[in-house]
């Protein structure tokens, strides 16, 4: 039987020669590029971009632009170079008519910063400034004596307004005023009402949120030089700050909840809805605490080995010249396609043909099928980015398999990264693209069911019931990504698909997960503490940042895509040490199960990661009758070639 048991075992042997696997994959995938390349130049062409960003008046003129004629509408086609504000006629008492909004808009040069009475002070105004409120057809003289002027004219008093960074409108300044507007601005479109609020609180604190985000990218890289370099002090000191970070967080978001709930000026909606999210937030950031000081407090003694393991870690990638920054590129490359991605999203939320109306205005029309096109690209957002990941994970992995497998430690092969990445462009693209394919499976249900809880956000139980299915779906997605990053390990070992390679990685795992388990565990955990300093001081220079500056209203979305970033900046800085210790153990699980340290099978394992395992599981007594001596002049077995 033992026999039969050791025969059923895969071949575990580093390829050298490969062949390119699930190649039916590669073709899906290029193929559902070409859709989204017709669909990005379907929204090139149809699509007007800058009509949202720079904002149009109600005759079909972009503001801050020449323009061309809409048959039907005689105040259309109008240069507007100088004119880049919207200006709304009516902007106290904005209503809804579907599909626009009630109140004439025009484009002005200026917003008027104090308030208007009279027609004698919009005469005064549109003189002294160049600025002109009202309707274009209404020469400035006639102002005071033409019968029809009330009508062609903003309501007055005209509020005072400023050029607020917010779709290049004019907002009113006073309390009343202003969270009217907003609200009617912000759910002008109920389909796209999340990405109007995104957007513009990303718009109305850039420089903070700019300032943030470079922040955030400095914390990084001062963690993966600190992981790297001062493995022994950096990992006591992180875990203090991590502690204080995490006490202090949670206190500030408290205090700020309390200050804003009890400040009697707090009278718009959007500021009120601020106190909502601070007290979200302070929960949110409350269990988060809770949990990680009692997993730090459980895990405690094993610090002495965390230290040891990346002390290990880092002499491998120091092995490897530019495994450190291939995350970057991973970012960059990453950055470049989301800034791609949003363009075209805009250009194809604003695909319509302009109608003029009986009464000389113009309306875009949605043309049909928008709503496919976007959710395929939203699905291309996802896989891509994915499939992006997969790529770094298997450079990296392929990189480590490279110097793990080489009997001589002192002379690495040349090249490994690079190697590695010619392996993945000539072989195995197939294998990254149907791994990203099976997360981006798990990811679409969650984001359904975060736009049907958004639809339904007025029902009683719609929230509970997302919070359940969420779920559901997120701890299989979580399982998936683990064993993703171990079959492109296999892959990279063995050349073989996606489906055997995901076969044989769980089979060897299952064997050896008590051994490696809980070393593997706690050093994603110590990785993971990395990423909550990032996040952690990141959200703490937002709070302070927008805290002084509360005339930004809208400031929780941004505090929030704050945290996101800085979490998306550390993982992916991270990575390059997760990636490499995963891929570490899942070779030496392989090379315990096909070698035995004897002459005619020796490991291909350093002494020190070999001594490290031994004692983190007490298992040095067991295995006292093996040859441990992994490094001698036999040239049996088979070594990773790296390619040329």
């Amino acid at each position: 039987d033992s026999g039969d048991s050791v025969s059923e075992l895969p071949e575990w042997r580093p390829a050298v020669y490969r062949k390119c696997t699930d190649i039916l994959w590669l073709l899906l995938f290029c193929l559902f590029w070409a859709g989204l390349v017709f669909i990005s130049g379907y929204a090139v062409v149809a699509g007007a971009a800058e009509r949202l960003v720079l904002g149009y008046d109600s005759f079909g003129n972009i503001c801050g632009r020449k323009n061309t004629p809409v048959e039907g509408a005689n105040l259309s086609g109008l240069d507007m170079t100088n004119k880049k504000y919207v200006f709304f006629l009516n902007s106290c008492s904005l209503e809804i008519q579907s599909p626009k909004i009630s109140s004439l808009s025009l484009c002005v040069s200026s917003c008027p910063q104090q308030q208007l009475n009279s027609l004698e002070d919009l005469q005064s105004f549109a003189r002294n400034n160049g600025s002109f409120l009202c309707v274009y057809s209404l020469n400035v003289s006639s102002y005071t004596v033409n019968p029809k002027a009330a009508q062609l004219c903003p309501t007055l008093p005209v509020p005072p307004t400023k050029s607020f960074p917010l779709f290049n409108r004019c907002v009113p300044q006073n309390p009343e005023c202003y969270s009217k507007y907003a609200s009617v601005l912000i759910s002008m479109v109920n389909e796209m009402d999340v990405f109007h609020r995104i957007l513009s609180g990303i718009l109305a604190g850039r420089d903070t949120v700019i300032g943030l985000s470079v922040l955030a990218l400095a914390f990084s890289l001062i963690l993966v030089l600190a992981f790297r370099f001062i493995q022994t002090l950096f990992i006591h000191t992180l875990i203090a700050l991590v502690v204080f970070g995490l006490l202090f967080v949670s206190g500030v978001l408290w205090w700020l909840h309390y200050d804003y709930r009890n400040d009697p000026s707090t009278e718009l909606e959007t500021e009120k809805e601020n106190v909502k999210f601070l007290l979200g937030y302070a929960i949110f950031s409350t269990i988060i605490t809770v949990v990680l000081l009692s997993l730090i407090y459980v895990l405690r003694k094993r610090l002495p080995f965390s230290v040891q393991l990346f002390r290990i870690v880092g002499k491998i990638i120091g092995r490897i010249p530019f495994l450190l920054f291939q995350p970057l590129w991973t970012f960059l490359i990453l950055i470049v396609f989301w800034v791609f991605w949003v363009a075209v999203l805009l250009s194809l939320g604003t695909a319509g043909t302009a109608q003029a109306t009986s009464g000389g205005q113009v309306e875009y029309r949605a043309l049909s099928g928008i709503c496919y096109m976007a959710w395929y690209h939203f699905v291309g957002l996802i896989w891509t980015s994915e499939f992006i990941l997969a790529c770094q994970q298997m450079v990296i992995a392929g990189a480590v398999v490279t110097c793990y497998f080489n009997r001589n430690k002192n002379n690495p092969p040349p090249h490994p990264v690079l190697s590695s990445i010619s392996v993945l462009f000539c072989y195995h693209l197939g294998t990254a693209v149907k791994g990203s394919f099976l997360i981006t499976v798990l990811r679409i249900p969650r984001i359904v069911l975060l736009y049907l809880c958004n639809i339904l956000n007025q029902k009683k139980n719609a929230k509970h019931l997302f919070d359940c299915c969420s779920c559901w779906v997120c701890f299989p997605k979580s399982c998936l990504r683990y064993f993703n990053q171990h079959a492109y390990t296999t892959t990279a070992i063995n050349g073989t698909n996606f489906c055997t390679s995901a076969k044989d990685a769980v089979c060897i795992l299952a064997r050896n997960s008590a051994k490696l388990a809980s070393i593997s565990c706690f050093g994603d955990f110590l990785l993971f503490l990395g990423k909550v300093f990032v996040v952690c001081f990141t959200v703490f220079g937002g709070l302070m940042a927008f805290n002084y500056h509360r005339e930004l209203q809208a400031w929780v979305v941004p505090l929030l895509l704050v945290g996101f970033f800085a979490y998306l900046m550390s993982h992916s800085l991270l990575s390059v040490f997760e990636v490499t210790a995963d891929t570490m153990f899942l070779c030496f699980a392989i090379d315990m199960e096909t070698n035995d340290g004897t002459a005619e099978k020796p490991y291909f394992v350093d002494q020190e990661l070999l001594t490290f395992v031994s004692q983190s599981n007490k298992l040095t007594e067991g295995r006292n009758h093996r040859n441990t001596r992994p490094f001698q002049d036999n040239e049996d077995g088979t070594e990773l070639q790296p390619m040329v």
